[in-house]
């Protein structure tokens, strides 16, 4: 296991939202401090705001991309496609894995939101739900995709 993986999972089981645990696992190679970045991660875990969209492990990593190799400037068109194309990529490795990048898919729901309102984590929470090994995946895939990626 990674170090960002076991990272990402620590920060889960101590009660951080899926996209905060992926993004602060990565946050201070980034130059990110930790308070701003799990503020900037915190609406996005439960697949945003507990709506069961884009897994918050997905969009934590994307974030985490976007921060180390993402661009400013709205005129680099090169730029912009070539960080999408990154993004895509990375989305296919975790939907290779994993079969969706849709957390209601993910967790096998039929409601596309839940109340906002998050479980208490219990073991029974843990026990039923995939998501510390979900954030591990992202954590894992994108500290392997900057390794294999660094010049």
């Amino acid at each position: 296991m990674g170090t960002h993986e076991e990272k990402a999972r620590q920060l889960f089981l101590e009660g951080y939202n899926c996209a905060q645990a992926v993004f602060c696992a990565f946050s201070d190679e980034l130059g990110v401090d930790q308070e701003t970045a799990l503020k900037l991660s915190s609406s996005f875990g439960g697949g945003m705001g507990r709506l069961r969209e884009v897994c918050g492990a997905v969009s934590g990593m994307f974030m985490a991309a976007g921060i180390k190799y993402g661009y400013s400037d709205p005129k680099a068109k090169d730029e912009k496609a070539e960080h999408y194309a990154r993004i895509q990529e990375l989305a296919n490795v975790f939907k290779g894995q994993n079969g969706s990048i849709v957390c209601r898919e993910l967790l096998g729901l039929q409601q596309k939101q839940d109340p906002p309102v998050p479980e208490e984590r219990t073991p029974e929470y843990y026990q039923k739900r995939p998501c510390v090994d979900r954030v591990g995946d992202a954590a894992r895939m994108l500290e392997e995709y900057i390794m294999n990626n660094e010049a």
